[in-house]
């Protein structure tokens, strides 16, 4: 499996200055004159560098110096709040920023074409570095993620960003939003949607500048900031040998500037007794902003490669190659920390209230392959995917398992909650089962989602044997869906399934978020080898037996078209666009 709160801004409205009526009296007519209303106005932006001097690692077994100069982009004043959306898949992506007129929020529609997709502005920052001589040798821009890792310049910003913590991948992304918090700063460094530059080792120049284009469009001043850069070329050998594994304090793998700054929540701060959600977690508010709230978080915007010692970058690679349910790594490389089940199964009679609840929808299937089972199975082809199944809410799914002593499978009941957070209903919803096969090992919650291909005619042929999950918000799917969760919990596997001794486990799937599986083992891909030729269509299939209580089960089922070909052992696969996605 690949796993891939918001708070409204309520501001007074301010009055306006009530016009001097005067009286004509020959003309027996009233004039009135009104000061002309303030223009909106958006957050006050700045370029600037963290240290005036940096020094960036080129080992010799990877060749590439990633730029990450530490320059940021600070906004003042009022936060950058960008809503990037689109109607359907048939429609291109826009994009509206968030302006304050008159203390009051107010939706400002950006020019076609600013952005194409989900992962961020194109080409927002320009780099030029000269060497020591003063030469030039190297120019390039790069895309800016405004949720890359952040941090406050002033003590009296807000302490936390409400803004998610990176800019959506997945490509049937609905929605997102980009934000930079007031008084904070982002790394405008793209990460893992750039490329390493080759720089020998020596001493550089870097001066880094925003693009016109948005100097323009956001009001930044023309101020390049300027980073002395020294490239000093390592070798992993050599470095386990002089300081061994152990010693490296980047050994963690997180790239620093990144992933520490995109951190979850240290604790469910809300979690009182009982261990029901939060207001926010059940109902948050929707988005500041005018229109519907929007939003993966994967984005996640990866770090770059760590510098890691070449001990651990190989136990790294051995961890990489586990097959089966792997950790997270659709929506970013942070681990949030799970919600904990109740202490005790709920008591009172079993009730499904008149309450929102949630919406499962399926989205058409991508990374889709012919494969042999990852275990060069003689003469087998199987056909791989991942699939995702994402809640459109109003209201989170929550799904908590409780074992009776002894028994194999937990029993799992569906939770409702009222607008304030209140647990005021659940209903039997099926078993958990658990999971021992290496790359699983943790609790299934059972009949989640199904899928199958099927003929031209849209009749069964073959289904997947993977229909038991566990839930987990990897993917940031539309954010401005209403009750969107922006930090949601349980991103990640490890932090959301639970272990073998475990006498009850807590699943959620969160508004705005969906749960991706890659279906790329033989039992969960679709065993092609005796399949003929022809069209097919992958259905992924949400709550296929209706177990789960949702506000509709009308779109619960996606199709991605695709067309088999080729001979027995190397056969091919042909994946037409989906509408305006070309991706397959």
């Amino acid at each position: 499996m690949t796993r891939t709160r918001n708070i409204r801004l309520r501001r007074p409205l301010l009055a306006g200055t009530t016009a001097v009526a005067a009286m004509a009296v020959t003309a027996g007519l009233v004039a009135a004159t009104a000061e002309p209303a303030k223009a909106a106005t958006g957050p006050k932006l700045s370029l600037i560098a963290a240290a005036t001097s940096i020094t960036l690692t080129s080992w010799k077994e990877e060749p590439g110096v990633y730029l990450d100069l530490g320059t940021y982009l600070t906004a003042e004043g009022t936060p950058l709040e960008l809503k990037v959306t689109r109607k359907s898949y048939k429609d291109p992506v826009t994009i509206t920023q968030t302006v304050y007129e008159g203390g009051k929020a107010k939706a400002k529609v950006l020019p076609k074409g600013t952005v194409k997709d989900f992962s961020g502005l194109r080409d927002f920052a320009e780099i030029t570095v000269t060497d020591k001589a003063g030469k030039k040798v190297l120019s390039r821009s790069e895309d800016f993620c405004p949720n890359n890792a952040s941090g406050r310049v002033r003590p009296d910003a807000p302490a936390t960003s409400k803004y998610p913590e990176s800019c959506p991948t997945n490509p049937f992304t609905l929605g997102s939003v980009w934000g930079v918090e007031k008084g904070w700063a982002a790394n405008t460094y793209a990460g893992s949607y750039t490329e390493p530059v080759m720089l020998a080792a020596g001493t550089y120049t870097a001066k880094v500048g925003v693009a016109k284009k948005y100097r323009d469009l956001f009001g930044i001043a023309n101020k390049s900031a300027t980073v002395k850069v020294t490239v000093q070329e390592r070798s992993y050998e050599d470095e386990q040998s002089a300081t061994g594994p152990a010693s490296r304090s980047s050994a963690s793998g997180e790239h620093a500037g990144h992933g520490a700054a995109h951190q979850a929540p240290t604790a469910h701060t809300g979690h009182g007794p009982g261990h029901a959600p939060t207001p926010a977690q059940a109902a948050a508010p929707v988005t500041s902003g005018a229109g519907p709230s929007y939003n993966v978080g994967h984005g996640p915007l990866k770090a770059a490669p760590p510098t890691l010692p070449w001990a651990l970058k190989k136990q790294q690679a051995a961890r990489s190659m586990r097959v089966g349910d792997t950790g997270g790594q659709t929506d970013g490389s942070r681990k949030a920390p799970a919600l904990q089940p109740l202490s005790k199964r709920p008591a009172g009679k079993p009730s499904v209230p008149d309450v929102p609840k949630p919406d499962l929808r399926s989205l058409p299937a991508y990374g889709i392959v012919v494969s042999d089972g990852e275990k060069d199975i003689p003469r087998k082809d199987y056909l791989a995917f991942s699939a995702n199944v994402w809640n459109a809410g109003p209201a989170q799914l929550v799904v908590d398992g409780f074992r009776s002593p002894g028994k194999a499978k937990m029993d799992a009941y569906q939770y409702f909650y009222d607008a304030k957070g209140k647990q005021v209903g659940y209903t039997p919803t099926g078993t958990m089962e658990w999971d021992p096969r290496p790359g699983h090992v943790h609790w299934h919650f059972t009949d989640f989602a199904s899928y199958r291909l099927l003929k031209a005619n849209k009749k069964e042929t073959v289904r997947s044997g993977k229909e038991a999950f566990c839930l987990a918000n990897t993917d940031a799917i539309d954010y401005t869906v209403k009750n969107a969760n922006w930090h949601p919990f349980n991103t990640d596997l490890s932090t959301a399934c639970g272990a073998e001794n475990s006498i009850s486990v807590r699943e959620v799937l969160d508004v705005g978020s969906g749960d991706t599986y890659s279906q790329d083992l033989p039992g969960q891909s679709f065993d092609i080898t005796d399949v003929p030729n022809g069209t097919y269509y992958i259905q992924v299939l949400a709550n296929p037996e209706k177990r789960l209580k949702e506000t509709s089960v009308d779109n619960n089922s996606a199709l991605r078209k695709i067309v088999l070909g080729g001979k027995p052992g190397k056969r091919t696969v042909t994946v037409p666009a989906h509408d305006l996605i070309n991706e397959n």
